[in-house]
């Protein structure tokens, strides 16, 4: 069975995902396959997800817990456009480790990217996950060594699939910066700023 991913838990009240366009119920926003579950004061950012077909929940410092449960029924329109979560960013100070890890409890490695980002990260790893893909960047050195050293994984943020990204980009207005090209050839992005009220980096990007 292929691992695929149920939900995230995130430390934000559900009202500032809300006020993002958002379609929120509850505490639970469904985006295309997977569920966002809010729950503040559970740690920061993205303390957490929930995954189907774990063969173990040791992910190299990543919090997870395992499903059984079948994907949600068909996502709500968001009134800020987006359709998908495209993909969730880790970061490991030893991408060698992680990977290992992550393979191990039956993640499905798709590629290592060995060329560096233009933030300075030198190498990537992809996992699929259902619709979503993993990518654990490796930790620069230098941002490694401030950070005191080896350490276990952590997630970073999360990129949202908004397939007319202008509209979005104005729906959210100051919310937002401005449209660009992405890395990946063909495809353009934008990202929330801290004017958002999100307590993790939110991209958004035209389809695949």
């Amino acid at each position: 069975m292929a691992v695929t991913l149920d939900e995230l838990v995130v430390a934000d009240a559900a009202d500032a995902w809300r006020a993002c366009g958002f379609a929120v119920e509850g505490d639970t926003c469904v985006v295309g396959e997977v569920r966002i579950r809010f729950a503040p004061g559970e740690g920061r950012g993205l303390s957490g997800w929930s995954l189907r077909g774990l063969d173990s929940t040791e992910l190299d410092g990543l919090p997870a817990t395992r499903s059984e449960r079948p994907l949600p029924e068909a996502a709500p329109a968001h009134p800020n456009g987006i359709v998908a979560l495209d993909h969730v960013v880790a970061i490991s100070s030893d991408l060698d480790r992680t990977v290992a890890a992550l393979e191990a409890a039956g993640l499905d490695l798709r590629r290592i990217r060995e060329e560096p980002t233009p933030a300075g990260a030198p190498r990537q790893a992809f996992f699929r996950l259902g619709e979503t893909i993993l990518e654990v960047v490796q930790e620069p050195p230098e941002a490694t060594e401030r950070a005191g050293g080896d350490r276990p994984a952590f997630f970073w943020g999360l990129a949202f699939v908004a397939p007319d990204l202008d509209a979005t980009v104005a729906f959210l207005g100051d919310r937002a910066g401005e449209a660009r090209d992405a890395v990946q050839p063909g495809r353009r992005i934008a990202t929330l700023r801290r004017s958002a009220g999100l307590s993790l980096p939110v991209a958004l990007m035209t389809p695949r």
